[in-house]
């Protein structure tokens, strides 16, 4: 993922809501959203050149979502695709934070992971290496540290709880109208990350399209206070519509 909106236990109706997007090159496969063969528990996209996800839920509950940290000095191929620490962390047993806690930092390139069910969330980034219990309210991750006031995290964080917060019922087109965002930054609020002033312009909007990346799926996440699931996910092709996909369950 390049940008996670999430609130968290501050909804009357929804302990957790999720609004993401996943940017990749289009030309790294995957698989869309859906109960993996080898992993019936878990609903997730796949990354089908390492097997690993950005992005997904279990029939228990739990929870995870993946960004990459976009530092040159952090960003070298690693022996570990990053992808694995949301499948295991969907397939494991161990708490949140006794899992964030047991990662080996040096084994993977820079990432942000949050990681947790509707009634507890942690945060971890491997260059500051502690797990962070996330507060309730909204909050925004793109490729830095959570809630670091980037534009589109700021767009996203604002955008999702103007909506939210007046809005019982929420709609699932609503929250995708919102990832589709394609504005751009002013150059005077773009991060300097060291990529380059044209790349962080056309990194800078929650919907990216490039010639060759940009933002792949759209993920929204619904957990109610029942226990109800639900699992969307719009994917595109070459910034272009392509399909929806609806899961629903309660969590077991």
């Amino acid at each position: 993922m390049c940008l996670i909106n999430l609130q968290f236990q501050q909804h009357p109706r929804y302990k957790l809501i999720v609004a993401a997007n996943r940017d990749e090159f289009y030309g790294r496969p995957a698989a869309p959203a859906q109960f993996w063969e080898d992993a019936p528990g878990i609903l997730a996209g796949r990354d089908l050149s390492q097997m690993g996800t950005w992005l997904g839920v279990n029939k228990s509950g739990r929870f995870a979502a993946l960004t990459n940290y976009r530092d040159p000095e952090h960003m070298a191929a690693s022996a570990k695709s990053r992808g694995e620490l949301v499948t295991l962390f969907l397939a494991g047993q161990l708490s949140p934070e006794d899992y964030l806690r047991a990662i080996d930092d040096q084994e993977y390139a820079g990432f942000n992971l949050i990681a947790g069910d509707a009634n507890g969330l942690y945060y971890y980034n491997n260059i500051q290496g502690e797990p962070v219990k996330v507060p309730p309210g909204t909050h925004g991750l793109s490729n830095h540290f959570l809630n670091t006031p980037w534009p589109k995290v700021e767009r996203g964080k604002e955008k999702l709880d103007a909506y939210v917060s007046v809005n019982e019922q929420v709609e699932l087109d609503r929250l995708f109208e919102i990832l589709a965002d394609a504005e751009q930054a002013p150059d005077e609020l773009l991060p300097k990350t060291g990529v380059g002033l044209d790349l962080e312009r056309a990194l800078s909007p929650m919907f990216i399209k490039m010639p060759d990346y940009g933002t792949r799926s759209a993920t929204v996440l619904l957990i109610d206070n029942t226990g109800l699931v639900t699992f969307a996910e719009r994917s595109y092709d070459n910034g272009e519509f392509r399909e929806d996909r609806k899961y629903e369950f309660q969590i077991s």
